[in-house]
C-alpha cells in the first residue's frame, strides 16, 4: 500500500503538524557544507543497496534501478548540474529525493536497514580516509623538498641556536633534516590514524542495529574498510577518528609554523641567511623596498585556525551522552576546513622550500659570532684529562677574556689560551674552526657532513618506498 505524502514535507515529517520555520531551516540545514560528501554518500548507498539485494531484502530490479539512478546523479554532481535544495536539509535527503524522482519506489527502498546516523558516520569516515591518503602523499613530497635542499647544503655552516642565542655551529643540511624527522613522524601519525578511521559504521542504523538480515562485512569490504565498528551505539556516535585526525593535522601545522618562524627570521635583514622566491612574498603599499614573507607568516597564523578546530571538536563531543545528537552536525566544518587548510599549505610549502636561495657566506659569518666553538674547547680539555666541570670553568674564563678583546676564541694566541689551562697545545686550533667543530660530531644524529649525507641517503630510500 502506498503511503500518503506528508503535507509538512521532508524525509521525516509525518510526525509533525506544521513546517519548520524558515530561520530554523537555515539554522539546522547542513547542505551548505556537507554537499561535499556527495560522492562518498553515493558510494555508501551503492554498497548498501548491493548488500540488501544480496541478502534478498530488496529485489534485483530495485538494485538495477538504484544503480542507474545513482550513475545519473553522480554525473549531475560532477558536471555541476545537480540542484541542491535547502528544504531537504542535507546531502543525504538531497541525493535520495533526486534518486526517487529518477527511479521511483526503488529509491524509496534504498534506506531500508539504515539511518542517517550510520550513513553520515560512514560518509565522514570515507572522507577522512581520503584526506589521510592525500595528506600522506603531500607529506612525502614535502620531505623530498627538504631533502633536496639539505643535499645541496651538507657542508654549509649555520649557527645552531638555543634561547635564540648562538650555541654551536651545525650544517644547514643537518638543520633541514630535523624537519624531515618531524614530517616523517607526522606521516606515521596520519597512516596510523587511517587505521582507526577505516572501520565501517554502516549497518548500525539509528543506534541499535536493524531487524533486517544484513551483511555488514559485505558493505565494509565493498567500501574498502578494514573492519566493522563492533558496537552499534559507538558506531553512530563516535567522532574519535575525526578528533585524532585533527590532532595529527595540528601537529603538522605546528611543525610548519616552527619552520615558518625560522624562515621569517632568516629572511630578515638582521639575519640575512636566505631569500624566499618572489612568488611567495608580497610588497608594501607604502614602502617600496619591502619584500614580506607573507606565506610563511600566514602559515604561522593558520596553525591557530587548525588548532582551534581541534579544540572545537573535542569541546563539541565532551558533553554528549550516547548516542547520536544534532550537535554532531558541527563536526564537519572544522574537519573540512582543516583538510582544505592543511592540503593547500603542504602543496605551497613544498614549492616554497624548493625556491629558497641560501646565503651561505652570511650563515657562516653568523656562526663565527657568539663563541660557537666554546663547547669544542671544553671537550678538547676533557680529552686532555681535565674534568668536564673544570674545563667548563676554564673555557668560560677564556670566553670572557676574548669578549673583552672583541675577538673570537680562535683569535687568541696559544700563550693566551695556556693561561687558562697548561694542557692546551697547538692542536687546539683545529677544534676551534667551524669545519672542525661540525666534522667532530660524526655519531648517529650528529651534524658532521658525512653523517648528514648518510641520513639524506636513508631518507631518500625511505621516501622512495612510500
Amino acid at each position: 500500500m502506498q503511503a500518503n505524502s506528508s503535507p509538512v514535507g521532508g524525509g521525516w515529517s509525518g510526525r509533525f503538524d506544521e513546517p519548520v520555520a524558515e530561520i530554523v531551516k537555515r539554522y539546522t540545514a547542513s547542505i551548505p557544507f556537507d554537499y561535499r560528501l556527495a560522492e562518498h554518500d553515493i558510494a555508501g548507498s551503492l554498497a548498501h543497496a548491493r548488500m540488501l539485494a544480496a541478502c534478498n531484502v530488496i529485489a534485483a530490479q530495485d538494485l538495477s534501478d538504484i544503480e542507474r539512478g545513482m550513475a545519473t546523479i553522480l554525473d549531475e554532481i560532477r558536471s555541476g548540474k545537480f540542484e541542491w535544495s535547502l528544504d531537504l536539509e542535507d546531502v543525504h535527503f538531497n541525493v535520495e529525493k533526486r534518486l526517487t524522482a529518477l527511479v521511483g519506489d526503488a529509491g524509496k527502498r534504498l534506506h531500508t536497514g539504515r539511518s542517517r546516523n550510520d550513513q553520515v558516520a560512514t560518509d565522514v569516515r570515507l572522507y577522512t580516509r581520503a584526506a589521510c591518503d592525500e595528506i600522506a602523499t603531500l607529506l612525502v613530497n614535502l620531505q623530498k623538498s627538504f631533502v633536496a635542499l639539505a643535499e645541496q647544503h651538507t657542508d654549509t655552516i649555520i649557527p645552531g641556536f638555543t634561547h635564540l642565542q648562538v650555541a654551536m655551529p651545525v650544517t644547514f643540511g643537518h638543520h633541514l633534516m630535523a624537519y624531515v624527522e618531524m614530517f616523517a613522524r607526522d606521516h606515521e601519525r596520519i597512516i596510523d590514524c587511517r587505521k582507526r578511521v577505516n572501520r565501517s559504521p554502516l549497518g548500525a542504523a539509528a543506534l541499535a542495529g536493524t531487524t533486517f538480515p544484513i551483511d555488514r562485512e559485505m558493505t565494509a569490504k565493498a567500501l574498502g574498510f578494514d573492519a566493522v565498528c563492533r558496537n552499534s551505539l559507538d558506531a553512530v556516535s563516535d567522532r574519535d577518528f575525526a578528533i585524532e585526525f585533527l590532532s595529527a593535522a595540528t601537529l603538522i601545522m605546528m611543525h610548519l609554523s616552527r619552520m615558518s618562524e625560522e624562515l621569517i627570521l632568516w629572511m630578515s635583514t638582521r639575519f640575512g641567511f636566505i631569500d624566499i622566491a618572489d612568488r611567495f612574498c608580497t610588497g608594501s603599499s607604502i614602502m617600496p623596498q619591502k619584500k614580506n614573507p607573507d606565506v610563511a607568516e600566514l602559515v604561522r597564523g593558520k596553525f591557530a585556525r587548525v588548532q582551534g578546530h581541534l579544540v572545537a571538536l573535542t569541546t563539541l563531543m565532551k558533553g554528549q551522552p550516547l548516542t547520536y545528537n544534532k550537535d554532531n552536525q558541527e563536526d564537519k566544518e572544522p574537519l573540512f576546513d582543516t583538510v582544505d587548510t592543511l592540503t593547500q599549505t603542504l602543496i605551497i610549502y613544498a614549492d616554497m622550500i624548493g625556491g629558497i636561495r641560501v646565503k651561505a657566506e652570511r650563515m657562516r659569518a653568523a656562526a663565527s659570532e657568539g663563541f660557537a666553538t666554546a663547547t669544542d674547547l671544553a671537550d678538547y680539555l676533557v680529552r686532555k684529562g681535565v674534568p668536564f666541570r673544570d674545563s667548563h670553568e676554564c673555557v668560560a674564563r677564556a670566553v670572557k677574556a676574548a669578549e673583552s678583546k672583541g675577538v673570537d676564541l680562535s683569535d687568541l694566541s696559544l700563550a693566551e689560551l695556556k693561561t687558562f689551562s697548561n694542557v692546551i697545545e697547538d692542536d687546539v686550533f683545529a677544534c676551534l674552526t667551524l669545519e672542525g667543530s661540525v666534522a667532530a660530531r660524526a655519531h648517529v644524529g650528529g651534524t658532521a657532513p658525512a653523517r648528514v649525507r648518510e641520513e639524506i641517503k636513508l631518507a631518500k630510500t625511505r621516501l622512495q618506498a612510500q
